[in-house]
This record gives structure tokens, sequence and C-alpha cells, in this order.
């Protein structure tokens, strides 16, 4: 998915592309461009990152993207990618660093396992440039406006922390019993998969079924995801929206069942039935 480079509001009308203003409301998804238009999935542009804006699009299947100086850029892709949560898949090496993690989060120890303790720096980490990339999408603009969602209690952070420092996180959007990922960073080997792995096994006891994870890349893919057309994503997001929201953010232990739901989820892929 590639995003169109800055242009007008007047160009952006031009373009046959739904301008928002305050008091506009977002066009139905299925309106969102194909690729005959050259930008799969762009929907509309304008409006402003405000938390109002910012849920009533979650809500609706859409989120911003794009980078300083377009203007804000509005998406719902198709298909979409999702991570069920009982399908993240988790390779043998990094089992092996989960249990000595979850060791260290028991006992004390110099790992532990935090959520919403350090949101704003979650997201400015993520903001760095990473080698290979052409740039970040998490402007000053976009930090803002989930620090709003943040202290409204609509978006939370998964972070992994060594002797005192932050070297691992994801962060994302919570509307009743869905989760809306957006992004990840590591400092160590592995940092991001681990604060995604108690992130994934604290939404499994809370019933949450998938994590939107937007946009197709192989990363993802690794880990479980897959792809789902956006009207049936649509469908079971607007399920999981109706239920009420987590009340309380809290990490738990993965030794309470993440391990025998991952060995589970294993036996089923090699065709070896359940554990």
């Amino acid at each position: 998915m590639h995003r169109p480079g800055a242009r007008s509001r007047s160009e952006m009308v031009n373009m046959r592309l739904t301008w928002l203003d305050d008091d506009t409301p977002f066009p139905d998804p299925e309106m969102a461009w194909t690729e005959r238009e050259g930008y799969p999935g762009l929907l509309a542009a304008g409006g402003d990152l405000s938390p109002q804006r910012l849920l009533a699009a979650y809500r609706l299947g859409i989120f911003p993207w794009f980078s300083d100086p377009q203007p804000v850029l509005w998406w719902s892709t198709d298909p979409r990618m999702v991570l069920a949560t009982d399908a993240f898949h988790v390779s043998h090496s990094l089992r092996k660093t989960l249990k000595k993690i979850d060791r260290s989060v028991a006992s004390g120890g110099p790992w532990q396992i935090r959520f919403d303790s350090a949101f704003e720096t979650v997201m400015r980490e993520c903001a760095r440039p990473r080698p290979g990339s052409g740039g970040t999408w998490i402007s000053p603009q976009i930090i803002d406006g989930y620090c709003r969602l943040h202290r409204l209690g609509h978006a939370h952070s998964s972070e992994l922390w060594f002797e005192g420092q932050l070297v691992g996180g994801a962060y994302g959007v919570a509307i009743g019993r869905m989760f809306f990922g957006e992004s990840m960073f590591a400092r160590l080997p592995d940092a991001s998969k681990i604060a995604l792995a108690y992130l994934v096994h604290f939404l499994r006891g809370e019933q949450v079924a998938m994590i939107d994870c937007q946009q197709q890349t192989p990363h993802l893919g690794s880990l479980g995801a897959q792809p789902l057309p956006r009207r049936q994503f649509l469908a079971q997001m607007q399920a999981a929206l109706d239920r009420p929201p987590i009340s309380v953010w809290q990490p738990r232990l993965l030794s309470d069942g993440f391990f025998s739901t991952d060995a589970r989820n294993k036996a089923l892929q090699d065709g070896a039935g359940t554990v």
C-alpha cells in the first residue's frame, strides 16, 4: 500500500476523493479506492485527529495514514490484515525467550512487562526512523492525537522493560472488545514480539478475538496474521465494538494459559490434533 504525494484540497477533490471538513461524516468504507485509482484503500482526506474524529473512524473500520506535508489521509483497506488472538504464532526460539521473560516478571527480576506506563514514549520510539525506511508516518500530529485518546482511556501500550529501561513496545486503540494495532518497536532482539505476546495473552483473557493489523506485510504474516475481506472484517469488528469495554488493563503472566494455547495451536497447524 502506498500513499499519494502532497496535494492541495482542490487537487484531492478533482481526484474525486471525499474531503472532510469539521462536520463532514466519513463516507461508506465501500467507497474506498481500488487498484484502478492507484491507491487502493484510500477513502477520504482532510479533517483532524481529534478524539471524536478518530473514534468515529475506528468505529467504521477506517484509520489515518499520512506523512507531512500531506493532509490527513483516511483508509479502509480490502482485504484487511487481521491477527486472531488464538492464532498468534510463536517460534521455538521465541517460546524459550518468553518463558525466561515470564520467570523474571513473576519474580520481580530485571525483565518486566507494563501496560500504559509510558504510552507517549512508546509512540515516540515507534516514530524513530528505521534502517531502510523513507521516514515515519508517526508525526507530532499523530502523537498528539493518540495521546489524547490514551488520556481518555481508548489507546493503550504494552511495554517491555529491562533493568528499568524501555526496550520494546506496541500500542493501539481499544473500543469495546476490539483492538486496533498501530505500531511496534524494539531496541533489543524480539522485544516487540515479547510486548505483543503479553498483549495478545491479555486480550485473549478479555475475550478479544482479533487485532486489526491494517496492512499486509510479511512480518505480520509470520506472526499468524491473515488477510480478511473487508466486509467480513467490518461485520466481525462491529460485533466486537458492541460489547462492553475492558475496564482494567493489567498484564498477566504467560504461565497462566498462554503456552498451552500456543502448543494446541501448533499441534493443529501440524495436523496432530489437539494437545
